[in-house]
């Protein structure tokens, strides 16, 4: 059985979303595949490749999900692990019958921050047929959004109202994208962590809520690219004040051009940057690798 989820980017809202803000989230080309065999050896047999097929996880697990052994995998991986397996039992007992082989494959670097954890979480609810927002909620937490997404294969606009997700399928494909690139970088946030902060805040944010909606609604239809640039500007002034970080474009690209906009998780990850053809030298002579055309990333 065989299984394949599209990663994902976080274009407007960022963390709001959490809150309850309209997000607006489109599916990559880069994504994970999920391959499943049975066996009838008691094991639950899990081995995890990197898109260079580098092998990052290596474990042997029981049936009652605790290690029997491993190799060369980092201790949090293997909690992690053994935390899903107990979480994929409640909503899906007895899956794992009398063993099971599981194989994942990335297509992406793991400090991308494309979706390791909501592409599996996807994978894993076609296989056994659950509620991905469930299994989301109950080990890697979040919005839910990048499921979204995933699901989808399609851009989205994505909102939390209580209990249920809206998600409205968009077009999000300007004009002007040729000058629309995505750089890495180099540097990773630990978004689970980011997230559980976010979601201790005691503000509400009702009003940067309100703008951010309709920024967000204003980005994906734009035409004009200095007003979209514009609005990117607007839409980081004020995600900026809420989680008191300076723009990333102040703090380390005042001498760009062009507008640059955070994504996800602040301080992380990918930026979008609204530039022209010289955008990516501007960026590799910066010392940046990963500098991704808005056409090659966007599925």
């Amino acid at each position: 059985m065989n299984y394949y989820s599209s990663g994902k980017l976080l274009i407007t809202a960022e963390y709001l979303v959490l809150k309850g803000a309209k997000g607006l989230a489109i599916p990559t080309k880069y994504g994970q595949k999920l391959s499943v065999k049975k066996n009838k050896g008691g094991r639950i047999i899990w081995e995890a490749y990197t898109y260079d097929n580098e092998k990052w996880i290596d474990c042997m697990f029981d049936l009652n999900f605790k290690l029997v052994k491993s190799k060369k995998t980092k201790t949090e991986y293997i909690y992690s692990l053994s935390k899903l397996l107990r979480k994929i039992n409640e909503l899906s007992p007895g899956f794992a019958g009398q063993g099971l082989n599981i194989l994942t494959n990335l297509e992406f670097k793991r400090n991308w921050g494309l979706g390791s954890s909501s592409t599996l979480i996807n994978n894993i609810s076609n296989w056994l047929n659950v509620n991905p927002y469930e299994l989301l909620k109950i080990t890697f937490q979040g919005s839910g959004y990048d499921v979204g997404v995933a699901k989808s294969k399609k851009p989205i606009f994505f909102q939390k109202k209580g209990d249920f997700n809206e998600i409205i399928q968009t077009k999000f494909s300007p004009p002007f994208r040729d000058n629309l690139f995505f750089i890495h970088i180099n540097k990773k946030v630990n978004s689970q962590k980011e997230v559980v902060k976010f979601l201790n805040h005691k503000n509400k944010f009702k009003d940067d809520i309100s703008k951010i909606n309709n920024l967000g609604d204003m980005i994906a239809k734009e035409q004009n690219q200095e007003n979209f640039n514009k609005m990117l500007k607007e839409h980081e002034e004020i995600i900026s004040t809420i989680v008191c970080k300076k723009p990333i474009q102040k703090a380390l690209f005042k001498d760009f051009s062009g507008q640059i906009k955070s994504l996800g998780s602040w301080g992380g990850d990918f930026i979008l940057a609204s530039g022209d053809r010289e955008t990516p030298s501007y960026f590799s002579n910066k010392g940046y690798k990963v500098i991704v055309p808005f056409s090659k990333m966007k599925l």
